[in-house]
């Protein structure tokens, strides 16, 4: 890894905290400039929202559809306790345990891989409380 791959600690920093931000505001521009171009986002939610055979989104533009969906289908359980994040430079991953201080909370973890700034690439991995969230679709 080369310094020109990797992010810096403040632009982790900046990231981990910035994407709390827009979701909390349900920031449509804010999220997505948190993106390059061309960044891939992976997420078992894009099937299920999108009605895709896959759960893959890349771009901005496939990434403000699937983003939007998102914000405008958050449910009451789609807390955003966290704690803190671990990095290498390069990876950013934090959880939404579920356990949280007021109650149960959707369980994930986000894995982001973020160069010269920006998220390249962004995996959603969900735990047993969310994935059931999902199967009896709550919205």
């Amino acid at each position: 890894m080369t310094a020109s791959d990797q992010g810096t600690g403040q632009e982790i920093e900046r990231i981990f905290h910035a994407w709390d931000e827009a979701l909390g505001a349900r920031d449509l521009d804010a999220a997505l400039a948190l993106y390059a171009p061309d960044a891939v986002l992976e997420s078992p939610l894009i099937r299920h929202h999108l009605g895709v055979d896959d759960g893959i989104r890349q771009g901005h533009e496939q990434l403000r559809e699937f983003i939007q969906v998102v914000f405008d289908r958050q449910p009451p359980q789609r807390k955003r306790f966290r704690t803190d994040y671990f990095t290498d430079g390069r990876t950013l991953i934090w959880e939404y345990p579920r356990s949280a201080p007021d109650g149960d909370q959707m369980d994930l973890v986000e894995v982001m891989e973020i160069a010269d700034g920006l998220i390249q690439r962004h995996r959603v991995y969900w735990g047993w409380f969310g994935l059931r969230l999902l199967e009896t679709d709550h919205q």
